[in-house]
C-alpha cells in the first residue's frame, strides 16, 4: 500500500469553506478512483492561516496514476483551489506503508 501526502494553506477566514470544498469536491474524487483505500483529513488553525494535510492510501502506484495521471508525483489541483490556496505545492510525497498497528 502507498500513502500519498498533500499539504495546503489558506487564510484563516477560509478554514471552514475550504474544508467543506475538500469534503464535497476532492474526497468523492479520491473515493471514486479504483484502487483508493482510505483517506485521513488533517487540519489546524494558527494565528492568521489554516493548514490542511490529506493523507490518502492507495493499493499501488497504478491506482495513484488513475487519480493523478502518469506524472503521479505532481500535486493535483481543482479549478476552485485558486480561490482558497495561498500557494501550490508542485509535488506530493509518497511513502510505502510498511506497518499498521
Amino acid at each position: 500500500m502507498i500513502a500519498r501526502i498533500w499539504h495546503g494553506r489558506t487564510k484563516l477566514e477560509d478554514f471552514e469553506r475550504y474544508s467543506d470544498f475538500l469534503i464535497k469536491r476532492a474526497v468523492p474524487d479520491y473515493k471514486n478512483t479504483e484502487g483508493f483505500v482510505r483517506l485521513v483529513f488533517l487540519r489546524r488553525k494558527e494565528e492568521k492561516e489554516a493548514y490542511f494535510t490529506l493523507i490518502t492510501f492507495w493499493r499501488d502506484i497504478d491506482a495513484i496514476k488513475k487519480f493523478a495521471g502518469d506524472d503521479y508525483e505532481k500535486a493535483k489541483y481543482y479549478e476552485e483551489d485558486k480561490d482558497f490556496l495561498l500557494e501550490f505545492e508542485e509535488k506530493v510525497e509518497h511513502y510505502e506503508v510498511f506497518a499498521e498497528v
